[in-house]
């Protein structure tokens, strides 16, 4: 399996990169946000694990802020609205299920 920076980047908007590796039944993906990006308010069919690798993320999720650092972990249940800030350049895993199709 190729090094997972070594996938096709995809710019989910400004100033923030993913990079996804896709199994049968579930997506994992990098993804690299500079200082001050965002990510409008959304929702997908799609059960979303987020894990910090490094920085601070603020989330708006199901109407309630969410403050992500260093090591912490948050669920997004499936269709439930969120949003989010970088307040530092962040990197995070994100594991979706199912597969983002729209991510290959």
């Amino acid at each position: 399996m190729p090094l997972i920076k070594e996938q096709k980047a995809k710019e989910l908007a400004p100033g923030l990169t993913g990079y996804y590796t896709h199994g049968e039944r579930m997506t994992l993906g990098l993804v690299e946000i500079k200082a001050g990006s965002s990510l409008a308010l959304h929702q997908h069919p799609h059960e979303q694990i987020t894990y910090i690798i490094e920085g601070q993320l603020d989330m708006m999720i199901g109407g309630e802020a969410v403050i992500l650092t260093t090591g912490m972990s948050q669920v997004i249940p499936s269709n439930v609205p969120h949003s989010a800030i970088a307040k530092t350049n962040v990197s995070l895993i994100d594991v979706f299920n199912p597969v983002r199709e729209d991510y290959r």
